[in-house]
This record gives C-alpha cells, sequence and structure tokens, in this order.
C-alpha cells in the first residue's frame, strides 16, 4: 500500500510542532574526524528545510558507523552537524546525548523553526536490536515521525521501524519524507510500470548477494546486464577459463539455472581485461572471454563489451542500476564502468529514466563525472537491491498508510 507522505501534510499543521526526523548522516569522515563525503548530507536537506520553514520543531536522528553500541568519540556526530548547519543555512544544536537527561531538556527547550541533532543512535545497544524501551524513549520526543533514511530502511531498527511503531501506538503519525518519498516513486515506478524497453544492470563482487534481485528483475526486463566480478560465476557455468578471478564455485549451478530462464534477456561481458595481479601499476590485457587462459584475473569487462552494452543502455528507456563493471577504484581497470556510466548518462540526457543504486554504483558515477545528468541516484545501496528484489523494508513498511489510497 502506498504510504503517507511529509509532502501531503498541510504546513500549517507542522507550525509549533515537535517532529523526530530519522535521516541517513552516515557519511565517511577522514582521518583528522572531518566529514569527507557531504552527498547524504545534502540529500537530506530538502526534507529538514520543509520543516524549519513550517515553523516545526525538528529533533534528528542518526547513525553514524558501527560503534557496537558504546559511545565511540570517533563516531560522533557533532562533525556532521557542523556540515549540516551550513548545508540547511539555519541552526543546527548538537547534543552529546541521545535518551539522557541532556538529550531529554534539549528537547523541551527546542524553538519552533529549529533543528536538534542528537548523537549517534548506535552508540545505544538497544538500536540494532530494536529494542522496545528505546523506541518509546524515541518516540516520546514529537507526535510525527518522519522516516527521510532510506539507507537504513531496510533494518528493524529502534530508530526506524521501532520509533514508528511507538508512535503510532500512542496516537502519533509516521510518514516518509521527501528524500524517502523519491526514493520510492523512482525505485518503484521502474519495477511497476517501467517505459520500454527496460534494460536493467548489475556488477559487482558475488552473484549470491544479489540472486534475488535477478530472480525479480529477469521476468520484468526487457535487458538484464552483467557485469563485474559476478559475470565470471556466469563465465565457469558457461564452462569458460576464469584463471585466478573472483569467483563463486558454490554458485554455478545457480548462474546455469539463471542462464536458462533468462535466454537472450542475460547479455553476459563477451571480452574481458585481464592482469597477472589485481594492482594500480598493473599491465592489462584484453581477451575475449572464451580466451582467458589459467594464470590471468579478470577485472573489468573490455572494449567489444563496452561496446555492446552500451548499444544496449543508449536505447533504453528505462535503466536501473546497481554495481561496478570492474574494479573501478583502481585505474587500470576503470574503462568498463566509466563507458557505461556515460552510455547511461546519454540514454537519461535523451529523456529516458535512469535510476542508479547506492554505494559502488553512485561512487563510480561521480568518478566518471556524471552524477548531475542522472535522473535519481538512489541514497540506500542495501536498501535499494532489497527493494529491487521485492523484499518488504521494516522501515517503510511501519509507516502509516496513505489515506487516500
Amino acid at each position: 500500500m502506498p504510504k503517507a507522505l511529509l509532502s501531503a501534510l498541510p504546513t500549517d499543521a507542522l507550525k509549533g510542532r515537535r517532529v523526530v526526523v530519522r535521516a541517513d548522516l552516515n557519511v565517511p569522515l577522514s582521518e583528522a574526524g572531518e566529514v569527507a563525503d557531504d552527498t547524504r548530507i545534502q540529500a537530506s536537506v530538502a526534507s529538514l528545510r520543509h520543516l524549519v520553514e513550517a515553523g516545526a520543531r525538528v529533533v534528528l536522528l542518526s547513525h553514524l558507523g558501527r560503534p557496537k553500541g558504546r559511545p565511540d568519540p570517533a563516531a560522533s556526530l557533532a562533525p556532521v552537524a557542523r556540515v549540516l548547519q551550513s548545508a540547511l543555512g539555519s541552526p543546527v544544536r548538537f547534543v552529546p546525548d541521545l535518551v539522557g537527561d541532556e538529550a531529554a531538556a534539549a528537547v523541551a527547550s527546542l524553538e519552533p523553526g529549529r533543528v536538534l541533532l542528537l548523537e549517534n543512535t548506535r552508540f545505544e545497544a538497544g538500536e540494532t536490536a530494536d529494542d522496545p524501551a528505546l523506541a518509546r524513549v524515541l518516540a516520546g520526543y514529537g507526535d510525527l515521525f518522519v522516516n527521510d533514511a532510506f539507507g537504513t530502511a531496510h533494518r528493524a531498527h529502534a530508530s526506524t521501524a521501532g520509533i514508528a511503531s511507538a508512535i503510532r501506538a500512542a496516537g502519533g503519525r509516521a510518514v516518509a519524507g521527501l528524500l524517502l518519498e523519491r526514493e520510492l516513486q523512482f525505485l518503484g515506478d521502474a519495477l511497476a510500470d517501467p517505459e520500454r524497453p527496460f534494460v536493467a544492470i548489475l556488477g559487482g563482487a558475488k552473484i549470491s548477494g544479489k540472486i534475488d534481485v535477478v530472480e525479480a528483475l529477469l521476468p520484468r526486463v526487457d535487458r538484464l546486464i552483467v557485469g563485474g566480478a559476478m559475470a565470471n560465476t556466469f563465465f565457469l557455468a558457461l564452462g569458460l577459463e576464469v584463471g585466478h578471478s573472483l569467483v563463486e564455485p558454490d554458485r554455478v549451478e545457480m548462474a546455469r539455472e539463471l542462464l536458462e530462464r533468462g535466454g537472450d534477456r542475460l547479455l553476459l561481458p563477451i571480452d574481458v581485461r585481464v592482469a597477472d595481479e589485481i594492482a594500480p601499476d598493473a599491465e592489462v590485457r584484453v581477451r575475449a572471454r572464451a580466451e582467458v587462459r589459467p594464470g590471468d584475473r579478470i577485472a573489468d569487462i573490455g572494449p567489444e563489451s563496452e561496446a555492446l552494452f552500451a548499444a544496449e543502455i543508449r536505447g533504453a528507456r528505462t535503466l536501473v542500476w546497481n554495481g561496478p563493471m570492474g574494479v573501478f577504484e583502481l585505474e587500470p581497470f576503470r574503462g568498463g564502468t566509466v563507458q557505461l556510466a556515460h552510455a547511461v548518462a546519454d540514454a537519461a540526457d535523451g529523456g529516458a529514466t535512469a535510476v542508479l543504486g547506492g554505494g559502488d554504483s553512485a561512487a563510480a558515477a561521480e568518478v566518471a563525472g556524471v552524477s548531475d545528468r542522472l535522473t535519481h541516484i538512489s541514497t540506500g545501496g542495501g536498501a535499494s537491491l532489497e527493494f529491487l528484489a521485492g523484499e518488504a523494508l521494516p522501515g517503510i513498511e511501519a509507516l502509516d498508510e496513505r489515506e487516500d489510497a
């Protein structure tokens, strides 16, 4: 069922109201403890600005890193607060407390049109366990919950699913924020009613991590392009040599079954870039996929595959891409992913809907310099995969249903 949305709430109903927002501010920090990439912060600004301009009292929650249920100064949200304040153009008060007296006092004194960022939710052991007691404390900070953290929507945590249930049980509401609404719109529309041709691109290391996505997409797409190390397992299923490349031998039978089911809809690389070692100074050789030698390590698709994939991509009207075509972090093996990114951007320039999964795909688009040409870049890697696989996401399931649905 469609979920209730922040965008559908009257702005006058937000004035003076205490609103708890769960954002995804899990950004990388430098060795000096400063924000190294503010992409997720920038993505969270729209909902916060909407609430601030409406005069709401905003209590902001997020996790950062994996502090394992105890305070860790290296995972504090303090540096995030400074960057967020600059991005928002409005004061952001940070309190190094989540559920103690200092946090409660700060929430009680919060003025309309102001934002209060509380400390890392994962400093509490009950967060990842979806502890009901912790969820009730967090729910006590407001009577409206806005989930804007798609990146954690696939986790049943106290600050995602638990708080939504607790606020609703107390008579409040739980709705999707502007960013989460956008994620659901583009990913949902791509699956529910795609303009065709519909082309999906899957890369990355392991077929096992994306098997549900492959199975969910195969009946829906006009073409499913597979690259990255996960293609090596399909090569094994075809009886091809893969040398010392990364493979999953225990998934070969699964790959064989997918090849049979996919038929000509499933498109694999026809040539690859190989090297003796996966290293920044590697000497790269191009081989047809049937000519890989026992000592080779496959680390990227080859130029003929780039051209083949690009032709399919540029002719698409709906594109979903998750995962690089090779070890794009290293310059010798970046070409396939960069060429694919440009093809996706060209399709988007021509009016196609181009949606990228988060994580490595987003990083690859940034490296290729095409991020601003794409329709939507998801902020959630794991969440986007589970969504594409048709799985229920606890952080979304716990929200109110839309009343007019």
